[in-house]
């Protein structure tokens, strides 16, 4: 047993790191006189003035985003207001041609990789929180990095979402050794090609160390917009600073990050206001970034988590129906942006909302501490954040997807060939992302039906491709076509 002593001073080392991190000069550059970009009560009035819209004004507002043009906030809130179940109807086959006409029938697929559950927190609604004693805690080695890498490549995925606690044990030199040790990684043809993290908000130094090791995205979530809301919910430690988290990403873009995702946890206040928020989010970066907002955008729902009875007293839960609007309405306001539904949601819920914009989506998911290598079978709630819902295999989701006529992407070429950043947004706001992303999801589906697939998956895959490439243009194809023979006959990682 650690002595008094001991306890003592890793608590002061602690609190000595955590008055270290904030970084007051990288707030206050993006103010405008003293106020930051979310007025809580502008928002209201927004919501309270758009009641009732008239369906020729939805219509309109549904045309735009046919164009491929961002929503204004009045405009999103006109779309939260409808009440008319026919006008709803409207609403999600506008955001399903959205999403096909900029991203086309494909679906990106990752895994989350949990490397340390350490935190200075205490966010009401989180099972890592600080104070929360039931909670086993663990960082992993770099071994042990390797370990859970290895057997997700073995699944055969190529894309990762690492995640981190806030907390001096998972610092930045943590960060990247976990990093680097993942790309190293290789099992037979397998590799992890592109690490996005998800970790605490940094200062501009530190996030520069981030885009050196060769990160894809930074993500960060406000988790809610609404200031008091906010002061409730993160009572102590570094997140108690609305606005430090605010900026995360403004500071992650000043970096030299091209691509950031932003996204709000729904249940901690009204799911209309926090659609707004993300809105007004998206609206500021794009407006200090030369137009270049999020290139993804998540919306998470309230989950168990072991000892944490706010999720259970929470009053602003989010039922199914409003959960698929709030997709809906996301997908229409920011039309050029991925949207990320997540294995927290059962199957039917993602089945139900992939339809109405999600471009992202992960499988096979595990989220306890070394979870991939242990291999036990059953959730446990004390190496986890929170309960997933869909816990499905990689190969069971992609065959659904098949059946469904979506294809499943394993492709980073894009970061790899300078399409992120300015140039994605370019693209993706004149709808030709799938130019270059349909044909390269193509060729990444054929590995993996080569490598991993079971018979039934790979089945099912093969005669999608076969729908899919008389789609493809001409010139394109001819190349696409030549390439999965040299897929067929072992070579990997080609690209458009």
């Amino acid at each position: 047993m650690k002595s008094e002593a001991t306890l003592q001073t890793r608590r002061l080392n602690i609190e000595e790191w955590m008055r270290e991190v904030i970084k007051e000069d990288e707030i206050d550059r993006y103010l405008e006189k003293g106020q930051d970009f979310i007025n809580d009560e502008r928002i209201e009035e927004l919501l309270n003035a758009n009641r009732n819209p008239e369906p020729t004004k939805v219509r309109e507002i549904l045309a735009k985003s046919l164009s491929l043009e961002r929503l204004e906030p009045e405009e999103t809130a006109t779309l939260l207001n409808v009440e008319d179940e026919e006008l709803w109807e409207e609403i999600f086959s506008t955001a399903a041609l959205v999403k096909k006409k900029v991203y086309g029938d494909r679906i990106v697929t990752f895994a989350p990789l949990y490397c340390s559950n350490y935190c200075v927190n205490n966010c009401l609604y989180c099972g890592f929180r600080k104070d929360n004693d039931r909670q086993k805690r663990r960082r992993l080695t770099i071994e042990e990095v390797r370990k859970e890498a290895e057997v997700l490549v073995s699944l055969g995925h190529k894309r990762l979402i690492m995640v981190y606690g806030e907390h001096p044990l998972s610092d930045i030199d943590y960060i990247k050794s976990t990093i680097e040790a993942v790309y190293e990684t290789r099992v037979g043809n397998g590799e992890i090609r592109r690490v996005n993290v998800n970790a605490a908000p940094m200062d501009i130094s530190r996030l520069k160390v981030l885009k050196e090791v060769g990160i894809g995205t930074f993500q960060v979530f406000q988790e809610t917009y609404h200031h008091e809301t906010y002061r409730k919910v993160h009572p102590q430690g570094i997140k108690a600073n609305y606005r430090w988290r605010l900026y995360a990403l403004h500071r992650a873009q000043e970096a030299g990050i091209d691509d950031v995702a932003i996204g709000a946890l729904f249940g901690l206040y009204d799911w209309k206001f926090e659609v707004m928020g993300l809105l007004y989010h998206t609206i500021d970066l794009e407006k200090h970034f030369d137009g270049v907002g999020p290139h993804t955008i998540s919306f998470p729902r309230l989950e168990p988590a072991v000892n944490t009875p706010f999720i259970q007293e929470t009053r602003y839960k989010v039922n199914d129906r409003d959960f698929k609007r709030l997709v809906a309405v996301l997908r229409l306001s920011v039309p050029y942006t991925g949207l990320i539904i997540t294995a927290r949601e059962p199957a039917h819920i993602r089945r139900e909302v992939l339809q109405v914009g999600c471009t992202q989506t992960d499988a096979s998911t595990k989220i306890g501490i070394g979870a991939y290598s242990d291999r036990y079978q059953e959730q446990e709630l004390e190496r986890q954040q929170f309960m997933i819902g869909d816990p499905r295999s990689l190969d069971e989701v992609i065959r659904e997807f098949a059946e469904l006529g979506y294809l499943t992407s394993f492709c980073t070429a894009g970061y790899r060939c300078g399409r992120t950043g300015r140039y994605f947004m370019d693209i993706a706001k004149k709808g030709k992302v799938h130019l270059f992303c349909m044909p390269n999801a193509i060729l990444t589906f054929k590995e993996y039906l080569m490598d991993y697939a079971s018979p039934e998956t790979r089945k099912v895959g093969e005669e999608l491709i076969s729908k899919k490439l008389p789609e493809i243009e001409p010139q394109t194809r001819a190349i696409v076509e030549e390439y999965l023979q040299r897929i067929e006959k072992g070579e990997r990682d080609l690209r458009i």
